[in-house]
């Protein structure tokens, strides 16, 4: 097919667990020609769920892409994980695409992580639509899931179909476009459908559904809006375009029913993608910098500007050992061409281009503006760099990732795992970028951390079965933090010999409390009437960041403060930058001791689903482990709680609500923030690390 930017959309599909986001796309993939077989998640079918662990769990563990066409559109999609553990997938999937769409269920609605989902993309700016899914569920609500989007979400919801039917009785939509209705085929599994007109008694229902759309989205098109003042009836291409132009800008979200099991509601949503989403040409210029300058720089979507991407994602891969998911969003790349990675300042050759389904690849021998596409060969590349044009670099800005809340000691089993261990904490954290590990210095023990039980479970499991390296795994711990209360001030001179060097740095340093979730920030705050070499300024500066993984009290990463270098004093012969990094961070070691410290502990955000006749006894158990509660509501699946709760007491908790509910009752959990650790809690943390 020849290549037109017009006629790209890179869409991701995003969903709370269970809203059944990944069932969604193996329709979207069966209706498109892409796959000829229906995959089911609950019997481990799913294409896009290729994963060993996926398969088993029923779950999505890992963002896959995916390449298909609609209608002579090509649609490069992402199905993102919707468990929380692995919300990183769903960051970085929506840093590089143009658009999403979001599922959310008819029964639950807006639920915890669907609220998480909605926030990255308004961080990203991405242009959404929604689709109502599992309309044929019993509990199914359209109307009150659209005003939940509204309600939890402060989106201007405007549904563009309504369901025939809620429940077992759902059939069809009634499209408020062209005012008919689509009913279903079941012996086709939803292949095929048939337009007819809307049924007389939900004829007023259509009607006033209808203009509730157009008043919507009427001011949005001068043509529309004359219409709509005139009182004539809009032709479906003007009442399109108002729709695709409010949904590119952000003015509303377009809301769409359907059951993805039940085949139900799936083709007017591709029609949606492709009629409403914008392609890369709709999204403004993405903009860098430059790598030496620090000037701003544009990058228009063309394949004859110079050649810019953005890697988002590395994976290992059993053939091709490393493939870095790339989106190009200008220039053109091509098997065999270098190009620079602005970080390292070192230039990648691209051995091998691949269009991607899954774990499935399609060698290709060039890729053009616009495209998203897995490069093999690359070794300098981590998740959020740039790769350039040489002679045209620009620099798009890196990616921030969560802090990691948990962790675990972890050991080779063998002498001979040893080694191959280390290489795999290697392959897994170039893959994610929430994954880490460190020897504690105290005890010489491994430490690997996460973002929950499950996403180090998963891990660990993967080091088992694709690295081939036997471990032994202690208990889940949970990764405090320190920080201070207080400000203080110390200076720290420099002046020994070391080996046969004379070295001289003084350094001042102040620290004070700053905003929560700020981590550590470092600044100059002095005035000095010799110029202090940038060079000593950096490598004070550099003292302070080395010393922020071990605070104070019991170890722990610092966080929310403030570090000031308030003084600077150097002797040209005897200061060096190895001087000025080891003052500064003696001086603000002695400045945080004295800013009274303290210790944070993450707390989540939780929602437990149970039903009725057990509230009792799951209020009683989730208030014994310090929960605070946020609210109950009532839907017709059970009662929902809403509660923080220190993380430190939900180990555990999954046999414990399954033993009060027997196995009716289920939970997410999700980081809301750190808070200050109690006295009472410290005390015995601190006894229990000293082995008290």
């Amino acid at each position: 097919m020849k290549y037109d930017i017009s006629k790209i959309r890179n869409i991701g599909i995003a969903a709370h667990i269970d809203a059944g986001k990944t069932t969604t796309t193996e329709r979207i993939l069966y209706y498109v020609g892409k796959i000829h077989r229906i995959g089911e998640v609950d019997y481990g079918t799913a294409q896009m769920d290729w994963m060993e662990q996926e398969k088993e769990r029923g779950i999505t563990i890992t963002a896959a892409a995916t390449t298909f066409f609609w209608n002579d559109y090509q649609i490069n999609l992402i199905d993102t994980p919707g468990h929380v553990d692995f919300t990183v997938e769903v960051e970085r999937s929506l840093r590089a695409l143009d658009s999403a769409v979001i599922v959310i269920c008819a029964v639950s609605g807006v639920e915890p992580q669907t609220e998480t989902i909605w926030r990255q993309a308004n961080n990203y700016n991405i242009p959404r639509i929604v689709f109502v899914n599992k309309m044929d569920r019993m509990g199914a609500d359209f109307e009150r899931a659209v005003q939940m989007l509204e309600d939890n979400l402060n989106a201007k919801a405007v549904p563009i179909n309504i369901p025939i039917g809620e429940e077992e009785n759902f059939r069809g939509i009634i499209d408020l476009i062209s005012m008919k209705a689509l009913i279903w085929n079941d012996e086709s599994f939803g292949a095929e459908f048939d337009t007819l007109p809307i049924p007389d008694e939900l004829l007023d229902d259509a009607k006033f559904a209808r203009e509730h759309l157009l008043e919507s989205i009427a001011e949005y098109d001068d043509e529309l809006l004359e219409c709509f003042l005139e009182e004539k009836t809009p032709e479906p291409e003007l009442i399109m375009r108002a729709i695709r132009e409010g949904t590119i800008h952000h003015n509303f979200v377009p809301v769409f029913a359907g059951s993805a099991l039940k085949n139900k509601g799936v083709q007017p949503l591709l029609d949606a993608i492709v009629d409403i989403l914008p392609a890369p040409l709709d999204i403004p210029p993405v903009k860098g910098t430059h790598p030496k300058t620090g000037d701003i720089i544009e990058r228009k979507p063309d394949s004859d500007t110079p050649f810019s991407a953005l890697a988002f994602k590395i994976a290992t891969d059993p053939y091709v050992d490393r493939l870095t998911y790339t989106r190009i969003y200008s220039g053109m790349m091509k098997v065999g061409g270098q190009y620079l990675n602005p970080r390292t300042e070192k230039k990648e050759r691209i051995q091998k281009i691949f269009r991607m389904h899954a774990n499935k690849r399609v060698e290709l021998k060039k890729s053009f503006a616009g495209d998203v596409v897995a490069i093999a060969g690359l070794r300098t590349i981590s998740t959020g760099d740039t790769l350039c044009d040489i002679h045209k670099p620009i620099a798009f800005e890196s990616m921030e990732f969560p802090e990691s809340v948990i962790f675990v000691a972890i050991e080779a089993k063998s002498k001979a795992d040893e080694e191959k261990l280390y290489k795999t904490f290697q392959r897994l954290e170039d893959e994610d970028p929430t994954f880490h590990h460190r020897i504690d210095p105290e005890t010489g023990q491994t430490i690997i951390s996460g973002m929950g039980e499950l996403h180090l479970e998963i891990l660990v499991d993967r080091m088992v079965r694709e690295f081939d390296v036997e471990v032994n795994v202690g208990k889940p711990q949970v990764a405090y933090r320190e920080t201070v209360i207080s400000s203080a001030r110390s200076k720290y001179t420099l002046d020994k010999m070391l080996g046969n060097k004379h070295l001289y740095a003084v350094v001042e340093v102040e620290v004070e409390p700053n905003d929560k979730g700020s981590g550590l920030v470092v600044e100059d705050s002095f005035s000095s009437d010799i110029e202090i070499p940038r060079e000593f300024r950096d490598a004070a500066k550099r003292g302070i960041l080395s010393t922020k993984d071990s605070g104070p009290i019991a170890g722990y990463p610092l966080m929310d403060m403030l570090a000031k270098i308030t003084y600077i004093e150097f002797e040209e012969e005897h200061s060096t930058e190895m001087a000025f990094e080891m003052a500064a961070s003696q001086a603000f070691s002695q400045s945080v001791r004295d800013a009274d410290p303290v210790l944070l502990e993450p707390v989540m955000k939780i929602e437990v689903i149970v039903p009725e006749q057990n509230l009792g006894d799951v209020m009683g158990d989730l208030s014994s482990r310090g929960a605070e509660l946020q609210g109950i509501d009532h839907r017709s699946d059970g009662e929902i709680i809403n509660a923080i709760v220190p993380l430190s007491e939900m180990f555990g908790y999954t046999t414990s609500l399954r033993s009060s509910t027997q196995g009716r009752g289920f939970f997410t959990m999700q980081f809301s923030h750190y808070r200050r650790l109690p006295k009472s809690k410290e005390q015995k943390l601190l006894m229990k690390i000293k082995g008290y």
